[in-house]
């Protein structure tokens, strides 16, 4: 079983990965932009294949969707580290950036393409939604 490692910023919160992630995405949604001043590139992966040293702070939120949103991330440097959403129970996404090899998983496809910016950079060779995708692959 694969095994993947990362972290945030100043390493106060670090997390180990088991396995393979369900699916790799860009998110363009505009919370997402909000966060990271950009797309963020996500791996959902089983919530129970997520092992996490230290203690995050949370922020919750309502989606377009009604569910709500739990977003993790480091209290003492701000990364974001992982979200999990109540419409998709046992999942948690993990931000690609914050792997310790962020090149261990390419994204597939971009969603939300619709809410992207004019200058963003999206990759024709990956699938596109323009909202959000029913499937998870």
């Amino acid at each position: 079983m694969r095994e993947r490692t990362g972290g945030c910023l100043c390493k106060a919160i670090r997390y180990r990965l088991m396995g393979e992630p369900i699916v790799s995405r860009i998110c363009w949604c505009r919370d997402c932009q909000h966060l990271a001043g950009n797309g963020t590139a996500n791996a959902i992966f089983p919530t129970e294949a997520i092992e996490i040293q230290g203690s995050p702070s949370e922020y919750v939120s309502v989606a377009d969707s009604g569910n709500q949103v739990r977003r993790r991330f480091c209290p003492t440097c701000g990364s974001h580290l992982f979200a999990d959403n109540t419409g998709r129970a046992g999942l948690t996404v993990v931000r690609l950036g914050t792997l310790d090899d962020p090149s261990s998983i390419s994204p597939v496809a971009n969603i939300w393409s619709s809410s992207a910016p004019t200058w963003a950079c999206l990759d024709p060779a990956l699938q596109r939604a323009e909202k959000q995708p029913q499937a998870l692959r």
